[in-house]
């Protein structure tokens, strides 16, 4: 089963939601806003793509933090924000089963479902 994780009302959630509906692509939804993420679910994606790549550094959950925290990030303290505030995970992570892209682009879509 393919699950799209992310932010109900992100822009860039839509486009990906539309991508997968406009393809007939069926997949579950899971807001990790409203339901959270699991630790161990976080741990693997961070280990497949890296908590630099899962960081939403340009998002404005991140953006408000204090400067001090923002300061010499490493993977343990990057965890802990986001399973903190699962907003700061870059999104939408499509989970495929074996992969998982991280962000939305039309283009890593296709190949994706080739």
């Amino acid at each position: 089963m393919i699950t799209l994780h992310g932010i109900k009302n992100c822009d860039t959630m839509k486009k990906a939601r539309a991508w997968l509906d406009a393809k007939g692509v069926a997949y579950a939804f899971h807001d990790y806003k409203t339901q959270g993420v699991a630790p161990e679910t976080l741990t693997r994606w961070v280990k497949e793509h890296g908590w630099e790549t899962l960081l939403n550094r340009a998002g404005t959950t991140f953006r408000k933090l204090p400067e001090a925290e923002k300061q010499g990030l490493d993977e343990a303290r990057a965890v802990a924000l986001m399973l903190a505030q699962p907003s700061m995970i870059k999104r939408p992570v499509l989970d495929l089963g074996q992969t998982r892209l991280v962000g939305f682009s039309p283009e890593s879509y296709g190949k994706a479902f080739g």
